[in-house]
């Protein structure tokens, strides 16, 4: 990255930010990546490609190698391929307007990183490299599996879905004791119990939407609403929930209530998976590969 100065750096990094300030739910790497490359002006070194990958640009690559310093600062969040910018992030744009003041301070908070590790290098800049390359492997092949998932998951028919969500109760210990059959189902896709007989309390009460727009609140409690004084109340929607959803499912003292958006539903998926019965697995179905991960 020898072409690229501590100015440029600071440049990228900042116009990352700027597009993500405005999307504050985050946004996928590489509509990011899309954005500020329209709203700068390439050098030929950014345009070029590499000699022994002539098919990958070197811009991409330089903009996820100038973040992963901020990454550390925590400035940057980043999962399953989706970029948010944090508090801290906002403030440092505002408080570091010269790129290379700005570029100063993330290596600043990088070496305080590296030295807090248990095995900190004495070589923070070579350290630095060697985690660019590591980084932007994980990072793209992350991308990629979730980018897949989450195409599977958002094309599969509501009824199977639904059946997806029922394996993972299951896989977590409940015991499903009702699915709705397809058609209106009153508020309720599936009911679950702690034990097998449904005796003791609290009973579940699970709705599914595998839409892709966002439940609003009062989607959420038109749901609250079927939901009695012992039961506990599961929404999870492949479109996520609007933050006045959110905030309304955060702040009830009486029902009990979980939401459960898509990532959170596959991350549970995933950590569940060893338990889901083989039949159900055929909904999801996951196969491990590894990567050397990136240092946390």
């Amino acid at each position: 990255m020898a072409e690229i100065t501590t100015k440029r750096r600071g440049e990228l990094v900042r116009k990352v930010i700027e597009v993500l300030k405005d999307h504050p739910e985050g946004l996928q790497a590489k509509d990011v990546l899309k954005q500020v490359e329209d709203s700068i002006t390439l050098s030929l070194f950014e345009q070029s490609t590499y000699p022994n990958n002539p098919t990958v640009r070197r811009f991409e690559k330089i903009v996820r190698f100038a973040t992963i310093g901020p990454v550390k600062a925590g400035w940057i969040l980043k999962s399953k391929g989706r970029w948010s910018v944090t508090e801290q992030g906002l403030r440092a744009y505002k408080d570091f307007k010269d790129p290379e003041k700005f570029t100063s301070e993330v290596r600043r908070l990088y070496r305080q990183w590296a030295a807090n590790r248990p095995e900190p290098s004495d070589d923070v800049a070579e350290e630095e490299a060697e985690a660019a390359d590591v980084t932007g492997t994980f990072e793209e092949a992350e991308e990629s599996a979730w980018i897949d998932i989450e195409r599977h998951l958002r094309s599969m028919a509501p009824y199977d879905f639904q059946n997806l969500v029922a394996a993972l109760l299951r896989a977590m210990g409940y015991h499903v004791s009702w699915i709705a059959p397809p058609g209106r189902d009153g508020g309720i896709d599936i009911l679950a119990h702690t034990d097998p007989l449904g005796i003791n309390m609290p009973r579940i009460k699970v709705q599914v939407k595998r839409r892709t727009d966002k439940v609003a609140v009062d989607g959420l409690r038109s749901f609250m609403a079927v939901l009695g004084d012992q039961d506990v109340g599961l929404f999870v929607s492949a479109g996520g929930f609007t933050r006045e959803a959110e905030n309304e499912a955060r702040t009830q003292e009486k029902r009990k209530i979980t939401l459960l958006g898509l990532e959170q539903f596959f991350d549970l998926w995933l950590e569940h998976y060893a338990k889901v019965e083989e039949a159900d697995r055929q909904l999801l179905p996951l196969k491990p590969v590894y990567f050397l991960a990136p240092s946390k």
